[in-house]
């Protein structure tokens, strides 16, 4: 049988051919990335006699390609972020079979809804492999009626995962179909049958959408496939490339990863970065990398050229990254744990990027072990804070990043020994027009109106008190007068009258100059306390609060409060970029 599209398949056989491992996924094939609403879409698509376009498959008879090439099986049960990837497969010695060129991620997602299931996580709760968080959905679809249209003018069908309580709410009142169950009504009089014992006789729309469904999962040859008989893997990895080129946009990295996957010899790649990817979230308590990380990364720590393209990933280079790839790990492991530390977590670290120079250094100074001992140096972990917080304020790792990157390595590269040079970091983009750290005073102006809970309030807060220990410890943004001073009519009358208008302006009184940082428990303690009770009771000092001797904590003197730290912080800000 040479090359060429072939007689098309049942989306049942296609099923059949997952479960029984006669398909399987190539390792250059990316992982699946289907959010549950396009699996939705898929079926009612088909339902609705949608083509679902053709698929390219891959026969794999040659013993050499089934010895020294990794594949893995088709995803039963997808969890969010703890269960994404496939499993890998022996394929030595097995009978000839079939790797999916094209069509993975429609596959996946048929297979999920008639053979598995989909968990994603629920707003506001918190990423924790549980069911309260995280819970388990099947595909369901409703017989009771059509979709109603002013919910979703897409869907004429209403395909949803449903967790088992929402599947029992539904239930009550309307009727809801597991799709899965499909796959054992291998006859029509199998559906009658079903329609018969759940007393749907007289529903005509029940029937007639079962029906149908039987009939494009049993009966309809909808996986219309070209066969590639050629089994050498450059030509494939070729037509892999073209034929991926549209709809969900190839990762770069799942590609690079299948190189990485056939040239490392000792270490399996693909398991060894998941690993990682694994060890980073729980050691930092939550921090989340991706594989792309991980190998810019390995490009910035050995290879000159540090972009994403075939040429940076010869054989040669991949050997490198196998070779020193345990102190790699032990590397970007130290730093996030170094983050953590530093009081940073995965939402306020909003450019990943920005933990590559400090991974470069860590490595090549032999600290990931140093690092993070509680008796390493305060001075120069201070060092790293301070960058990293100038380096989000200014936004340096916005665009262009790789130039960024290469800049920063080659200080590094000049500088390996000794404390991190932060300084040396910073002036070597004094002359860039857009990505420089000057701090002039229309910049601090502006950022010094940054209201609580924003970014640059918590970056500039965090530069403010970078002396306070955050390792194991909680910290509040706290307004220093009360913000329900601001909200009371009764205790605004305090404030004189021609300054209350000033007074009222959020950027004043929820505003960086009037929060401070302040450990959990004593920020509870303090509460509404006013602000000269607060600081006559802990034994404050008008210097810790960044003001002048002579100003009044009174709320009366708020204006002149606020203007004056406004000074005496922008002076502070200046100070540390010199």
């Amino acid at each position: 049988m040479s090359s060429g599209f072939q007689n098309p398949i049942t989306i049942k056989d296609a099923i059949d051919k997952i479960y029984n491992r006669q398909y399987l996924l190539p390792a250059i094939q990316r992982k699946f990335t289907w959010k549950s609403e396009q699996i939705e879409m898929l079926f009612d698509s088909i339902l609705q006699g949608y083509p679902i376009n053709s698929f390219m498959f891959w026969s794999i008879s040659n013993s050499e390609i089934k010895n020294n090439y990794k594949f893995y099986e088709f995803i039963t049960n997808y969890r969010e972020f703890f269960a994404e990837n496939n499993k890998d497969i022996d394929t030595k010695g097995v009978s000839d079979f079939e790797a999916v060129i094209d069509g993975q991620q429609r596959l996946t997602s048929l297979y999920i809804g008639l053979k598995g299931t989909y968990a994603y996580k629920l707003p506001r709760k918190w990423w924790k492999d549980c069911e309260e968080c995280i819970p388990t959905r099947k595909l369901y679809l409703n017989l009771s009626e059509r979709n109603r249209q002013e919910h979703d003018n897409q869907k004429v069908y209403d395909f949803r995962f449903l967790t088992k309580n929402e599947f029992e709410k539904f239930n009550s009142n309307q009727i809801w179909f597991e799709v899965g169950d499909i796959i054992k009504m291998d006859t029509i009089s199998k559906v009658t049958k079903y329609i018969n014992q759940n007393n749907l006789i007289n529903n005509e729309y029940a029937f007639e959408t079962l029906e149908k469904l039987f009939q494009v999962i049993h009966m309809d040859r909808l996986i219309n496939y070209y066969l590639q008989k050629e089994q050498e893997p450059d030509k494939v990895l070729e037509i892999f490339i073209r034929t991926n080129s549209g709809g969900t946009p190839l990762s770069f990295s799942d590609l690079l990863m299948s190189i990485a996957s056939a040239n490392w010899t000792k270490i399996d790649a693909r398991k060894e970065m998941e690993r990682l990817i694994s060890e980073v979230y729980d050691l930092s308590d939550g921090f989340k990398i991706d594989k792309d990380f991980i190998l810019k990364t390995c490009l910035v720590l050995f290879i000159d050229d540090i972009r994403f393209q075939l040429k940076n990933f010869t054989y040669e280079n991949v050997q490198i990254f196998e070779d020193n790839w345990e102190e790699i790990k032990n590397s970007i492991n130290s730093a996030f744990i170094l983050f953590k530390d530093l009081g940073f977590n995965n939402k306020n670290f909003r450019a990943k990027n920005v933990a590559i120079p400090i991974i470069y250094y860590i490595y090549y100074n032999n600290l990931s072990q140093k690092i993070i001992n509680p008796l390493y140096s305060i001075e120069n972990k201070s060092k790293i804070k301070n960058w990293i917080l100038l380096t989000f304020v200014k936004s340096i790792f916005s665009g262009q990043t790789d130039n960024t990157l290469k800049k920063m390595r080659d200080v590094l590269k000049q500088n390996i020994n000794g404390d991190f040079p932060n300084k040396l970091l910073m002036d070597i983009f004094k002359g860039d027009p857009t990505k420089n750290y000057n701090f002039d005073d229309e910049f601090i102006d502006g950022i010094l109106e940054s209201e609580k809970d924003s970014y640059e309030a918590i970056y500039i807060l965090y530069l403010l008190y970078s002396h306070l220990d955050y390792d194991n410890k909680d910290f509040h943004q706290d307004h220093l007068h009360p913000a329900i001073i601001f909200k009371d009519k009764e205790r605004l009358k305090d404030i004189p009258e021609e300054d209350r208008e000033f007074a009222l302006q959020s950027k004043n009184w929820n505003g960086i100059a009037n929060l401070q940082l302040l450990n959990g428990r004593l920020n509870e303690a303090k509460n509404d306390m006013p602000l000269i009770d607060w600081v006559n009771k802990y034994n404050k000092t008008n210097e810790e609060l960044y003001l002048s001797n002579n100003i009044s904590l009174d709320i009366k003197n708020f204006k002149n409060f606020i203007i004056n730290r406004k000074e005496n912080i922008k002076k502070y800000l200046k100070s540390i970029m010199h």
